[in-house]
């Protein structure tokens, strides 16, 4: 199809959220780019702005009606496309915004040319609430982000309703593409000249409920693909990473020592509140095993702070329980809550101030333990694939185990996965100071 009226347009993207919303924004920046449109120069006013929206928590509304209202403010004679969790979950709100001319749910993201072209052609005065319904379709997304690696989405949705969560009611029940689709995707990044690909998606560890097909014969699968030197598994859930794909990830040709698990909190009890699927122990297991058979593994572990019914006696015991783990990172998020949840029918709320200082005390924990991950491999030897660095900065990348490292070089290392020797902490100490060897 044509999409005649949107050629010689420029686009500016906006992406809020997490790593399958950054996907999903640089598939869509793809398809605007192959109808003619071109990317708005910096500092530039764009005629067309898409804004991909985050609804995880009431911050992360607050912060997209803010970017929006900005957005507008800094374009207005744009047209403005608003998708994405928000944008489904609050389609009117987001509709009466003055400025906004289209809104996309999840099940119509893969339609902005269409309706963008269709806007243009009538010009502004309209606006669409798009895809509000049932959320069916998979929209398929290997893209590449702003840094070197590509982002392959291979599955949307989730089917278990946490009772804080409205991860379901935005992105619907779950659905992927199949094996050989996505095998064929990962080809094609290889071709374009991806090195390294994050497998994303809401809770890829349920993957196969469209195809029959499991997750593990997917990780099998994009382990044969040419090309592409490394893999990295992001967020998935305890009780779907089985030792199997644990221990084919420590076998395995491409897929690096690098797990992020969501545990929410370390007392049962409150696990039993969330409806989360496991218990500590189980958690615990899955580190130990990945610890027995990648000693050298990355382990980032998603916590919630202050979820209703969580008592000190209930976030000490947690706090216990997280400082005994042997994990690399913690993700700190405070409880937020969400309408329509199960949540909101526990008594026991938690003061912002409480979870203030909950927070506090887990990110200092986090801070330990990622300084001690860090200074266990100073001395050693690394692969290290390096980012685009910005104006004036070192160079910079990831080791196979996620560790950020600087090095000081006169030419341009993007995309090379190079061999160094780590040394001590940067001055921010947030990575290693590396020298090519």
């Amino acid at each position: 199809m044509e999409y005649e009226f949107l050629k010689g347009k420029t686009a500016a993207f906006y992406t809020l959220g997490c790593k399958l919303n950054f996907s999903e924004t640089s598939t869509i920046g793809c398809q605007l780019a192959a109808a003619g449109v071109t990317p708005v120069r910096k500092g530039g006013h764009a005629d067309i702005c898409v804004i991909n929206t985050c609804s995880v928590t009431e911050v992360a509304d607050k912060k997209c009606r803010q970017a929006i209202h900005r957005i507008v403010r800094q374009n207005p004679e744009a047209y403005v496309v608003v998708t994405g969790c928000y944008g489904q979950l609050q389609p009117e709100t987001v509709a009466d915004i003055p400025g906004v001319d289209i809104v996309l749910g999840q099940d119509r993201k893969g339609e902005v040319l269409e309706n963008l072209n269709n806007l243009v052609k009538r010009d502004h005065g309209i606006y669409r609430t798009v895809g509000t319904n049932e959320i069916r379709n998979f929209v398929p997304s290997c893209s590449r982000g702003d840094r070197t690696r590509f982002f392959l989405k291979v599955q949307d949705g989730c089917d278990y309703y946490c009772t804080y969560c409205t991860v379901p009611y935005a992105r619907g029940h779950s659905r992927n593409a199949s094996i050989e689709e996505l095998a064929g995707q990962a080809a094609q990044a290889a071709a374009e000249g991806a090195r390294e690909i994050v497998i994303t998606g809401v809770n890829i560890g349920d993957f196969g409920k469209s195809t029959g097909e499991r997750f593990t014969d997917l990780v099998r699968a994009l382990d044969g693909v040419k090309g592409i030197s490394r893999y990295r598994i992001s967020s998935i859930e305890p009780n779907l990473l089985t030792d199997e794909i644990i221990d084919y990830v420590a076998e395995s040709r491409a897929f690096m020592p690098h797990f992020h698990i969501p545990l929410q909190c370390g007392s049962d009890d409150v696990l039993k509140l969330m409806h989360r699927r496991y218990t500590r122990d189980v958690f615990a297991h899955k580190v130990e095993r990945i610890r027995s058979v990648m000693p050298d593994a990355f382990i980032g572990v998603d916590v919630i702070v202050g979820m209703r019914g969580e008592s000190r006696e209930f976030f000490e015991d947690s706090f216990e329980f997280l400082s005994s783990l042997d994990v690399s990172q913690l993700h700190v998020f405070s409880y937020s809550e969400r309408p329509g949840t199960a949540a909101l029918r526990i008594p026991l709320s938690v003061t912002p101030q409480e979870k203030h200082e909950r927070s506090g005390r887990l990110l200092a924990l986090s801070d330990a333990k990622t300084m001690a991950f860090y200074r266990s491999h100073i001395g050693r030897e690394a692969r290290v694939l390096f980012e685009r660095p910005k104006k004036g900065a070192p160079s910079y990348g990831f080791t196979e185990n996620y560790i950020k490292v600087e090095a000081d070089t006169d030419g341009n290392l993007e995309n090379q996965i190079l061999n160094v020797r780590l040394g001590e902490f940067n001055e921010s100490g947030n990575a290693l100071r590396a020298t090519l060897i």
